[in-house]
């Protein structure tokens, strides 16, 4: 790309970039020696960035690579370690500082788009920069509304700016973000932050967005575009850096590179754990793990269509531990939800537990077969933040625990949850605490527990690692471990190659909400599970 200089066959940790002499090629952003450790975990380490004036940077990696970590420091969410240096314009800034005028011009939407859905596209965009008064302090809503609508205007959506947001479509609410976010703007050299600004939106949308991100480009701003996707990638970016392990690999020019060297240099080579679980011994519903019932069904679906989903079926194996994944919008975060009756839209196909009964069940009434699900979003699915942890772990217990009269049997109750804070090692003040008081770690071991309570022959887990440390991380995969050593069926479904490498004895590959592959034993590989979701196999 003219003006932009290319750093190529760039290792990771070491400094790099030319003495920028010409203001027109001098980088908008540039960072050098960024790291960050959350504890015992290295999240980042001595990572190089540079954005040049008017392009599209992609910023690529796998789960963990330590992608988030970089852009809620660049939004002084977090504060970077000594050592790190950060220019806007050759104007060095704090990276942590989250006021003033340099840093101001480092703009963000993020994944969760940070509107207020009731509100309307002028109430968001006045929340964020302030309203137009009179001299009296009275709010000049004709104003404002015309000042809404020549933002969003410009991308050509037909946004009604007084109507709330919950009646927009997807792509109207991103485009309302990314107004918000470009207020006060315009004209300005700058760095635009999109974060997975893809990941909410139908198919049928993307185009429409890639347009916009175009047009803000060519009106001179720079954006930095996070993504999953190797096909947003070639469609959008002129350069893209790809981190993974906390470490920058590479920054290349995408006009030279190919999908497949892209997920080369993502999934890096093939990664060995020390929890790696043994291969199956059977075909599609083998399993391994030394439980009883090896081979024997314990759960089977078909032609499920939930959401992106389009048909899916699969076998899981007592014993089993089934992976389920993909990229982000892919349809794999569906299939937990809809096979255990949890799924909140039109759900249709067929689920059934063989050891239970012969009969099949309509996927909208898979909530009767009683399957337990550990959900994705904890705080929001799988906690009552005002409950004491006793009271989160025995919610779905309350039937088995009455006494006479339908009272609760406090003793047997209180039994209950000693015996299962020990067995999956809560750390907590006592039973009576609340919930909230917990790590996010000490958090999901009650709800496991809670599921396990139950005696599934079925465990349903969805990202059953996030926001967890290292040490926790390790507990839970001993505890999936056991399950399915005593013969329970476990389906993982994650995004975090980590997860499907320590737990899983098969992987199904999602994609356009379709099954496209099938990986089993010891070909589960950090590479094969790249290629697979970025369809570069």
């Amino acid at each position: 790309m003219d003006g932009v200089a290319v750093h190529a066959d760039t290792s990771a940790g070491t400094a790099y970039g030319p003495a920028w002499t010409d203001e027109a090629d001098r980088p908008v952003l540039r960072v050098s020696g960024l790291s960050k450790r959350f504890g015992g975990t290295q999240a980042l380490k001595d990572v190089d960035l540079d954005i040049a004036p008017g392009e599209i940077h992609a910023l690529i990696g796998p789960n963990g690579s330590g992608k988030s970590t970089l852009i809620k420091i660049l939004a002084g969410y977090h504060h970077a370690e000594p050592g790190a240096v950060a220019e806007l314009d050759g104007e060095r800034f704090e990276l942590g500082q989250v006021t003033g005028s340099r840093h101001d011009r480092l703009r963000f939407v993020h994944q969760e788009l940070g509107l207020v859905e009731e509100l309307s596209a002028t109430d968001n965009l006045a929340l964020s920069r302030g309203f137009a008064r009179t001299a009296f302090g009275n709010i000049r809503w004709p104003e404002m509304e015309r000042r809404t609508a020549a933002l969003v205007e410009r991308f050509g959506l037909g946004i009604d700016v007084r109507r709330p947001l919950a009646m927009a479509t997807p792509v109207q609410r991103a485009v309302v973000a990314i107004a918000a976010a470009l207020q006060g703007w315009e004209g300005r050299r700058g760095v635009l932050v999109l974060d997975e600004p893809t990941a909410v939106l139908p198919p049928g949308e993307v185009a429409r967005l890639f347009h916009i991100v175009r047009e803000i480009r060519d009106a001179g701003a720079s954006v930095l575009y996070v993504s999953h996707r190797m096909d947003e990638i070639f469609a959008l970016a002129d350069r893209v850096t790809v981190i993974r392990g906390g470490r920058r690999i590479a920054t290349r020019p995408v006009a030279g590179l190919t999908p497949r060297a892209l997920a080369e240099l993502m999934a890096g080579q093939e990664k060995e754990t020390g929890h790696q679980s043994q291969p199956p011994t059977s075909g599609t519903g083998g399993s391994t793990g030394g439980g009883t019932g090896i081979g024997v069904a314990a759960l089977e679906v078909r032609d499920l269509w939930a959401g992106p989903l389009r048909g899916v079926g699969f076998d899981l194996a007592r014993g089993e531990r089934l992976g389920v994944t993909g990229l982000v919008g892919s349809g794999h975060e569906a299939v937990p939800y809809a096979v255990c009756g949890a799924w909140t839209g039109p759900v249709r196909g067929r689920v059934r537990i063989p050891e239970r009964s012969p009969r099949w069940v309509d996927a909208r009434n898979a909530a009767g077969l009683g399957i337990p699900l550990v959900p994705a979003d904890r705080a929001n699915e799988g906690v009552v933040g005002d409950f004491s942890v006793g009271e989160n772990l025995t919610l779905p217990l309350l039937d088995r625990l009455r006494a006479r009269l339908g009272r609760l049997h406090r003793r047997r109750e209180d039994a209950l949850t000693e015996a299962w804070i020990r067995r999956v090692e809560v750390r907590t003040a006592g039973r009576g605490a609340r919930i909230t008081t917990l790590s996010g770690g000490n958090q999901q071991k009650v709800v496991m527990a809670r599921c396990l309570a139950q005696q599934p022959p079925v465990l349903v887990l969805c990202e059953p690692t996030a926001g967890v440390d290292v040490a926790t991380r390790q507990q839970l995969y001993e505890l999936i471990g056991r399950q399915a050593d005593d013969g329970m069926g476990v389906i993982v479904s994650s995004s975090d190659t980590e997860d499907l490498l320590a737990l899983c004895t098969r992987v199904l590959v999602v994609r356009d909400g379709r099954i496209v592959r099938e990986i089993s034993g010891r070909d589960i590989t950090e590479p094969a599970l790249v290629h697979a979701m970025e369809g570069t196999e």
